[in-house]
């Protein structure tokens, strides 16, 4: 399989696709099983501990009057707890714990994936379908221990018109076992186009030189929405998740 050239200019390097490498840290091989401590895993531990440290300083000595770190934390407390209560009433309340956790890690994940030489976890597609499964498992096992096999009458539209019937259950069914595909493409493909995006116009700007004002003021612009793409995709991530645990509460 022939090599992907890598193309060096000054010593940096302006492949938009090489910042998306995962590279072994600290090799552990048993066998058959590669357990590597990797890139990707680091920047994972550290969004986590970000999160936590986050949630640690804001909430040590909570105040009646909260101070700006606080005021953050409840705010994104009570906006996932609004949103969860609102996709899927009082009884989704008891799975907030487990929304809320995903929500934090994503958006720590992509928002420490904007800084300079740091590693976009979200962006492989490794990590966003682990999470899609975890969530397509969690609310498949969640359907059936709240309505048993009744739970397939999910797939078995009754209000349809009987010939359609067997037709619209098999849509039901393909599409929802393409719900973890979709899920986790969203999530990876976004984050990852948007930092190709940036590198191409970081290229830009060294090889243009002096005229590579135009592609730095696109960088800016460009920064600033993925930004806003990085909070927006942990939102959509979330929302989805309500959205399939309504169906498998309410199923319907």
């Amino acid at each position: 399989m022939a090599e992907v050239a890598d193309y060096e200019e000054g010593g940096f390097n302006i492949d938009p696709m090489y910042q998306f490498e995962i590279k072994n840290w600290i090799p552990i091989d048993f066998g058959f099983v590669d357990l590597s401590f990797t890139n990707s895993a680091f920047f994972a531990f550290v969004a986590v501990a970000a999160v936590s440290l986050f949630l640690w300083l804001s909430m040590r000595g909570s105040a009646l009057v909260p101070t700006r770190m606080q005021s953050m934390a409840e705010g994104l407390y009570e906006f996932v707890r609004n949103m969860v209560r609102d996709s899927c009433g009082e009884a989704g309340l008891k799975y907030f714990p487990y929304i809320f956790t995903l929500f934090l890690f994503i958006l720590g994940c992509n928002l420490l994936g904007m800084v300079p030489y740091s590693f976009t976890v979200t962006s492989h597609f490794a990590v966003t379908v682990f999470l899609a499964l975890a969530v397509f498992i969690s609310v498949t096992v969640i359907g059936f221990m709240r309505h048993g096999a009744g739970f397939l009458g999910l797939f078995w539209p009754m209000d349809a018109p009987a010939a359609m019937r067997p037709v619209l259950a098999v849509i039901e069914v393909i599409s929802y076992f393409v719900r973890p595909v979709s899920h986790s493409i969203r999530l990876g493909a976004n984050m990852m186009a948007g930092h190709a995006v940036l590198k191409v116009f970081a290229g830009f700007v060294i090889s243009l030189g002096v005229f590579g004002v135009i592609p730095l003021l696109a960088i800016v612009g460009v920064t600033a929405l993925e930004f806003l793409v990085a909070v927006i995709q942990a939102y959509v991530f979330a929302i989805l998740t309500c959205v399939y645990l309504h169906d498998a509460l309410h199923m319907h």
